[in-house]
């Protein structure tokens, strides 16, 4: 095990925790060890790529780091697993993880990795695609159902989509998905290879939100604007994929039902907070990263609105940052953390984290601690672990587990982080 102490969430490293490259997000530099370790300063401490746009309010970016301190140990519990992009536990303690090119395997309190399980869909794994997010039903220890996101070639292009499934294990660390069903498809689709999302978050009335991304391509990420696109939108749905009666554009002409708010860019970070109410955190633009807490028919801006520039340095559109029509992100970063994974702590193995989130970062290679005041930033501390973080969960022994990968493929692990002591 490693151990280092955190400002309550992490404060710096002043070695590394594990033996991975540092690796950068596409379009981004890597991350630079410039961090600060006075309690009270914020932990971001590298410039803006958008020096002149100022937050729309107090804390909005670069929060303070908690004062206090604990001691972090953490532990590989798993290693040479596949190009994993997401894992969920089981009730049994086991791991359910999803390979990016498609496979999805089951992975024992040991580490081990059992065998592909059969019935998976074909996925389009090309550039970000592949197979998404994972997530057990609220019933699954009576129904066995698991729901999951991939990236789907499609006759006119390909896009997101969610399946259903019925999960049958056997004695060999394996099994089957039965009865798999496509529940739900983004549309319209597109032939690009960038920004599918998705995360896949059951709320505590049985319904599955759902994000995506908008595509990436000045072409059509303009459509999250757009009510009759699907692109860009948090959607709100069924186990059968249809919009919920009181969904907000529902009644509303030539509008899909399911979505429930617009304006996003490409998310791949979402989870309930301890009053069942979903957050997410989505990729922004060069120093766009938002947090945001998403309400019912409210748009978030992008592309017309949004804190950061293009990748080129440019401004995004006419480079408004503040708009009486659209919301503000509760928080943002810049430069970015490339945010993928995300978990609302509400454990007793690490108490001083209760009731923070906590954001995988790609770009800031470690897991990212958000302390809230009410909806409030009121923290920001990083545990960092030099390796690009795809995704976080808090697991049933109250420890958190983060998955990382390699830039371009590769394999990942799975990482322990516990309390020292």
């Amino acid at each position: 095990m490693n151990r280092l102490l955190v400002l309550l969430s992490g404060t710096m490293l002043t070695a590394a925790l594990l033996s991975m490259p540092a690796l950068a997000q596409e379009g981004a530099a890597p991350a630079t060890g410039n961090e600060n370790t006075q309690s009270g300063e914020p932990v971001e401490t590298k410039p803006a790529n958008a020096p002149d746009q100022q937050p729309a309010f107090a804390g909005q970016t670069r929060a303070p780091q908690p004062a206090e301190t604990v001691e972090i140990e953490t532990e590989v519990v798993a290693q040479d697993l596949p190009h994993l992009w997401a894992m969920e536990f089981l009730p049994d303690g086991r791991m359910l993880v999803n390979a990016k090119q498609g496979a999805m395997h089951i992975v024992s309190a040991e580490g081990e990795a059992g065998p592909a399980l059969e019935g998976v869909p074909e996925v389009l794994s090309d550039g970000q695609g592949g197979l998404l997010d994972v997530a057990l039903a609220p019933d699954f220890e009576s129904s066995g159902m698991i729901f999951f996101s991939f990236s789907e070639q499609r006759d006119d292009g390909n896009g997101t989509s969610v399946a259903s499934a019925k999960l049958v294990t056997d004695d060999q660390g394996g099994g089957t998905l039965e009865d798999v069903q496509v529940i739900f498809r983004q549309m319209p689709s597109y032939d690009g290879n960038k920004h599918f999302g998705s995360r896949l978050v059951f709320g505590p009335n049985d319904e599955l939100y759902v994000t995506v991304g908008e595509r990436s391509d000045p072409e059509p990420r303009v459509q999250a604007q757009d009510l009759s696109s699907g692109l860009g939108k948090i959607f709100r749905i069924d186990r059968n994929g249809e919009a919920l009666p009181d969904n907000p554009f529902v009644d509303q002409e030539n509008a899909q039902p399911q979505i429930w708010s617009l304006g996003h860019r490409n998310l791949q970070s979402a989870a309930l907070d301890g009053q069942g109410r979903l957050w997410t955190v989505e990729h922004g633009p060069r120093g766009g990263d938002e947090l945001n807490r998403p309400e019912p028919g409210k748009n978030y801006g992008w592309p017309e609105v949004t804190y950061g520039v293009e990748y080129s340095g440019d401004p995004v559109g006419e480079g408004i940052t503040q708009q009486a029509e659209t919301e503000q992100p509760v928080y943002y970063w810049d430069p970015v953390i490339a945010p993928s994974g995300m978990a609302y702590y509400d454990g007793d193995a690490i108490p001083e984290w209760q009731g923070a989130f906590l954001v995988g970062g790609l770009v800031s290679q470690g897991i990212v601690v958000v302390h809230m005041d009410g909806d409030r930033v009121q923290y920001e501390a990083r545990v960092p672990l030099d390796a690009r973080i795809r995704d976080v969960k808090v697991g049933p022994d109250g420890a958190v587990y983060a998955v990382t990968e390699q830039r371009g493929g590769g394999g990942s692990t799975i990482v322990k982080i516990t309390k020292a002591g």
